[in-house]
């Protein structure tokens, strides 16, 4: 009896140890800010069965991802009947270089046809939009209004709309949503690097933008496209975010993606940005720097990234930015102004630093800027505080504005 009694003691003191210890254990579940992101792409869940039944085309390149494969395999794996694919600058598959025109072409994994965005035309046709129910746009931006995928984003909604096509985006996070900076474009200045009155970095997602084109009357004559947007899960504009795929051949490395707002207006400049290296838009350098600055690279023809780079076979002496902490630029919220201001200052041809006629390797300043007022403030010796000051209120008016359309916190 006493042993039995004993035995019903030690269980009962077991049990509630057990309970005290799961009763106050630390919770080792994320907290719901920890949660890990999820792409539009990847909640399949949330859009497969819109797509049943209808003919799809897709806007998409090697970001476009659903796990670890092309969503167009992913999808059509699924069961769901894409019968077009729209390429972006870069191509589809992603082997075009910076620039190069692409040729439309049969995809030769999946066999259906793949019309260039970046060729011959910029906008899909009545015709190809003839065979498709509703259209898809998945490609990962990177929060900088240089980017061309904005202008062909413009360019879908518009033909979308035009032809009665719902467009679904897929959206996905913006790896510099944080930043909100730059001088807000002009529109005499439009073209395919700048497409909007938006500042240099606007801040927002895809389906953010989309919604703003819709809502601000940018599309010709005023049209709407019927867009439905899958959001992208657990995600804030302020979180990092580094890319699974590289978005396209010359931003390779996060480093170069969250280096490009303040890089890329170095395209416009006698200043090689590193196309021709497998390290662009992580270092800056010219070859009649040589003396003022130790480091150097030397540009090459590379296939898919840049074939004729800017001071091809020559030494560019310059800065070196591949360890660069860019959470200095987090913290500022700001583009980096000072390189252009240091290089400008370095250079020696001060006539030279920004004229585009030198080389079809250089992009005209201005329309990169958005403005031609930066290019003047560098020139006159403007310190960064002045050209700021500049950019506020325009910048201050675009804040307000991009409010209404944000999907995220």
């Amino acid at each position: 009896m006493k042993t039995a009694i004993l035995a019903l003691m030690l269980t009962f003191s077991s049990w509630i140890a057990g309970w005290q210890q799961l009763r106050y254990a630390p919770d080792l579940s994320p907290p719901a800010s920890k949660k890990a992101i999820i792409t539009g792409a990847d909640q399949t869940e949330k859009y497969l069965p819109y797509l049943s039944g209808k003919r799809i085309g897709m806007v998409v390149n090697p970001s476009s991802q659903i796990g670890d494969k092309a969503s167009v395999d992913s999808l059509k794996a699924l069961g769901v009947n894409i019968v077009k694919i729209f390429g972006p600058e870069h191509g589809f598959r992603g082997d075009a270089s910076n620039g190069a025109k692409v040729d439309d072409s049969v995809d030769p994994k999946t066999g259906i046809q793949v019309v260039s965005l970046y060729g011959k035309t910029s906008k899909p046709s009545p015709k190809d939009l003839s065979e498709v129910d509703l259209m898809i746009y998945d490609l990962q931006d990177v929060g900088a209004r240089y980017y061309t995928y904005l202008a062909t984003l413009h360019r879908v909604m518009e033909a979308c709309a035009e032809n009665d096509k719902e467009l679904l985006i897929l959206d996905r996070p913006n790896p510099n949503g944080y930043m909100v900076d730059g001088p807000v474009l002009d529109t005499k200045l439009k073209s395919g690097i700048g497409f909007h009155p938006v500042p240099i970095a606007h801040g927002m997602t895809v389906g953010e933008y989309a919604q703003m084109i819709n809502g601000e009357g940018w599309l010709a004559d005023g049209v709407k496209c019927r867009l439905k947007i899958i959001t992208v899960a657990n995600y804030k504009h302020s979180m990092p975010y580094t890319l699974p795929v590289h978005p396209s051949p010359n931003l390779n490395t996060q480093q170069s993606i969250l280096l490009y707002p303040s890089l890329c207006l170095f395209e416009g400049t006698i200043i090689s940005q590193g196309r021709g290296t497998y390290f662009p838009f992580t270092v800056l350098g010219n070859p009649d720097l040589k003396g003022q600055y130790e480091f150097s690279f030397t540009p090459i023809g590379i296939k898919g990234m840049s074939e004729t780079p800017l001071f091809e076979n020559q030494e560019c002496f310059g800065l070196d930015l591949r360890n660069y902490d860019t959470q200095k630029l987090v913290k500022s919220k700001q583009i980096n102004l000072s390189w252009l201001i240091e290089m400008y200052k370095a250079y020696p041809y001060k006539d030279r630093f920004f004229d585009f006629k030198q080389s079809k390797q250089m992009g005209n300043f201005d329309k990169l800027a958005g403005t031609t007022d930066l290019k003047e403030q560098i020139i006159a010796g403007k310190t960064e505080d002045e050209i700021r000051k500049s950019w506020e209120p325009k910048l201050n008016q675009f804040k307000k504005m991009r409010k209404q359309y944000l999907l995220y916190p």
